[in-house]
């Protein structure tokens, strides 16, 4: 009787074993697309220029003063030039080329800026200016079909409207429940994009481990925001692809979540694969930043030590004390089916 009791145990759990695999995310690799030279640090914001070379600039939290920097790779990963941004702080993070003007223009956290930056020479000027840390925290960026550039701001609650030509900033839109967070990592509104219609704004909560849908009206009035989905952990960069379907950077889950317009996660991808004996991360740790380009999904790998930022220990804060070497990962833009 216990000879059989086991065989029929045995069964019951290769059954469960069987169903549950028959149910699991195909997980696509996050492979090493390029290192960061020496003197980077903290990968943050990510973009493509029209011949398909990223821009990454970094959050380098170990520099005392700047200036920042903003590292040009072509698209096999080789360096083309890194740029010393003029008169910036050592902590950039969002950027993005403008549309109609084609000007770069990266977010200065730590001055509380935004820059638009020589793409060649990293010279810059000052297009706006919203404010410091730790009254502001701003992002990350995108823009509207007229060039005018929405801002988010982590630690004031707000999205800000910025005017195509003039850079003049407005509050387009203030909600501390939504928008502002108590959470960990302590910021609040963070990635953000429009869906293909223009008609809604999503934008990602780190701290609430949110992503939150602020309908828009014709004239880019903004309605009032609502949560769209909860817990993605640490919901931090955010883009949107031509079905609507949002690919979010999930900081301290080390994955990109895809969720469909309806919120329903589609795919979970990449991993954190421990460190190579250089000291750079397999896969992704802490990923901030992504954007499509030449059928891959590139996202930087921030390996931020929160422990250290801002004293919060992170599941993942000791692997991020331990990179000695940072860099830019990727995924095939692909969408696995469930298995």
């Amino acid at each position: 009787m216990n000879v059989r009791r086991s065989i029929q145990w045995a069964l019951l759990l290769l059954a469960w074993s069987l169903a549950m695999s028959a149910h699991a995310w195909i997980r696509s690799p996050a492979t090493p697309f390029a290192e960061l030279p020496p003197g980077t640090a903290h990968p943050e914001g990510l973009t493509v220029d029209a011949d398909g070379n990223l821009y990454v600039a970094d959050f380098d939290v170990s520099k005392a003063a700047g200036p920042g920097n903003v590292i040009v790779l072509d698209h096999t990963g080789k360096l083309l030039r890194k740029l010393d941004v003029a008169a910036s702080s050592p902590l950039l993070l969002g950027l993005a080329f403008q549309p109609r003007t084609g000007a770069l223009l990266v977010l200065d956290f730590g001055a509380g800026n935004v820059l638009k930056v020589d793409p060649q020479t990293g010279a810059a000027k000052v297009f706006a200016s919203i404010g410091p840390p730790p009254a502001h925290g701003i992002n990350a960026l995108t823009f509207d079909p007229d060039g005018n550039v929405y801002v988010s701001d982590s630690f004031a609650a707000t999205i800000w409207k910025l005017d195509a030509v003039t850079g003049a900033p407005t509050s387009w839109i203030f909600d501390p429940v939504t928008l502002g967070t108590s959470g960990v990592p302590p910021f609040g509104a963070n990635g953000l994009a429009f869906n293909n219609a223009h008609d809604a704004l999503f934008v990602a909560n780190t701290g609430n481990d949110t992503i939150v849908r602020i309908p828009v009206d014709a004239s880019f009035n903004p309605d009032a925001p609502k949560v769209f989905v909860n817990s993605i952990n640490g919901a931090d960069g955010l883009i949107i692809d031509r079905d609507d379907n949002l690919w979010v950077a999930a900081n301290q889950a080390d994955e990109i979540v895809v969720v469909d317009p309806s919120g329903k996660a589609i795919a979970k991808l990449g991993d954190f694969d421990g460190l190579d004996p250089r000291g750079m991360a397999r896969g992704l740790l802490f990923p901030a930043s992504l954007v499509f380009s030449n059928g891959f999904v590139y996202v930087t790998n921030l390996a931020l030590d929160l422990k250290a930022a801002v004293n919060a220990l992170a599941v993942d804060s000791a692997w991020c004390a331990a990179v000695t070497r940072f860099n830019v990962a990727r995924i095939r833009a692909q969408i696995p089916p469930v298995r």
